[in-house]
């Protein structure tokens, strides 16, 4: 079964947790979702100097740099993902993966697998946003 273009990781049976063959499985899904997000920068960027017009209506000008706009933002927060998957691919360099940052247990594999730059384990991610939500009260 593939899962946003990649084969889910199987675990044998006393294998140790983040070992090479798992770091190696996560370094790929990082790097190709990478890849994806790099290739659509390009496609934005062809896009916007290809459509780029002097459009005489202000209507018609309007439109298209409120559509360039939003292009333009989503790039953007596509940029600070490619620099969180830059810092999670150095965390692999340095052996520190796959461990929750805040209490230092497994993060496990099935929650990097569906967030590959997760740095919390799903119960101190959770005690975060109630902490979050209390504060944003």
């Amino acid at each position: 079964m593939l899962i946003r273009g990649f084969v889910p990781y199987v675990e044998k049976k006393g294998e140790e947790y983040m070992n090479e063959q798992q770091l190696k499985h996560f370094a790929d899904i990082l790097n190709t979702w990478k890849k994806e997000l790099m290739e659509e920068v390009d496609r934005t960027v062809h896009h916007m100097q290809d459509e780029a017009a002097n459009f005489p209506d202000p209507a018609d000008r309007a439109s298209q740099e409120e559509e360039f706009s939003l292009e333009l933002r989503a790039r953007d927060r596509e940029r600070k993902l490619i620099k969180k998957i830059d810092q999670t691919l150095q965390r692999i360099e340095e052996d520190d993966y796959g461990f929750c940052d805040s209490c230092g247990v497994e993060i496990g594999i099935r929650r990097l697998e569906a967030r590959p730059t997760a740095t919390l384990c799903i119960d101190c991610k959770t005690l975060a946003e109630i902490k979050e939500k209390q504060v944003g009260s």
